[in-house]
């Protein structure tokens, strides 16, 4: 009987000589980016390490989905919806890969957490900026959120410039201006550096988009890529509040914050209230 190796040799074409080529590792940066986990436990608690990678490729994760989200508001400014929904299908896949990420974190038990949470100081995911611009890209605009980055000078910057710009949410609302829909001129021209507040008339918009789909593919569409939009965003809230309850119960948070508590509420804040709203008035007689 002739015995296989389990092995794979080479194919001769393949490169192995890096010294003046740039190499996967050196495209990548790895060298760095595999040297940025620094536990500070004492001794070092082996899980530290698990704690630290999920919340850098969450960071990871959401420097892309900011980069998306962004090409979204300047795809819609430019009445380039088809590409918006482009960007936006990419963006829903960040968003189930970070709420599927709370699975690996919930491995973390209160015991094992325990033994490393005194050594966080007063580090917590409150403090993400990348995060809280993502928010702010969406629509949910909070000044007084800007303060918590007075160390951080280029974040604060990047949050200011996020709160002064329309939000994707405000870019939307022109382009159905723009498309001739009856949309109030104070929404059209609202301080953006608010958050979006509830309008009876647009829900009033949007149902003569759904009631006239056919007519309004593209806008219709669109609405349902922005429920996907807003709905997983609960999700990912929902379930880091969940995590967060299994692992430390009802603890204040490490960032000074009530923890369980205060992301409980997060879960009552809305991104595009009146697509939720429709849904009532559609069909009713």
């Amino acid at each position: 009987m002739t015995v296989e190796k389990n092995t794979r040799s080479l194919e001769s074409d393949i490169e192995t000589d890096f010294k003046d080529k740039m190499s996967y590792g050196s495209y990548l940066s790895l060298e760095t980016l595999l040297d940025a986990q620094h536990p500070v436990s004492t001794p070092e608690h082996h899980d530290e390490m698990l704690f630290i990678i999920q919340h850098q490729t969450s960071e990871l994760w959401l420097k892309l989905m900011l980069h998306e989200l962004k090409a979204v508001v300047e795809r819609l400014r430019g009445d380039d919806l088809r590409f918006a929904l482009k960007h936006i299908a990419r963006v829903k896949h960040i968003q189930r890969t970070l709420t599927e990420q709370w699975s690996v974190l919930a491995t973390l038990t209160p015991t094992e957490y325990a033994e490393f949470r005194g050594s966080l100081g007063a580090s917590s995911g409150f403090q993400s900026y990348q995060y809280r611009a993502v928010e702010f890209v969406l629509g949910n605009k909070n000044a007084g959120m800007i303060k918590v980055f007075d160390a951080d000078p280029a974040a604060q910057k990047l949050l200011t410039d996020l709160l002064e710009m329309p939000s994707l949410y405000d870019e939307f609302i022109r382009l159905l201006a723009r498309r001739g829909f009856d949309v109030p001129a104070e929404l059209v021209e609202r301080d953006v550096t608010q958050a979006h507040t509830f309008s009876e008339p647009l829900v009033q918009v949007y149902k003569a988009v759904y009631e006239n789909a056919a007519e309004h593919w593209d806008l219709y569409e669109a609405c349902e890529e922005l429920v996907d939009l807003e709905e997983n965003f609960q999700l990912w809230r929902f379930r880091h509040m969940k995590t967060v309850e299994r692992t430390i119960g009802f603890k204040r948070g490490t960032g000074g914050s009530s923890g369980v508590g205060f992301l409980k509420r997060a879960l009552e804040l809305t991104f595009f209230p009146e697509l939720l709203a429709v849904r009532t008035e559609v069909g009713a007689e």
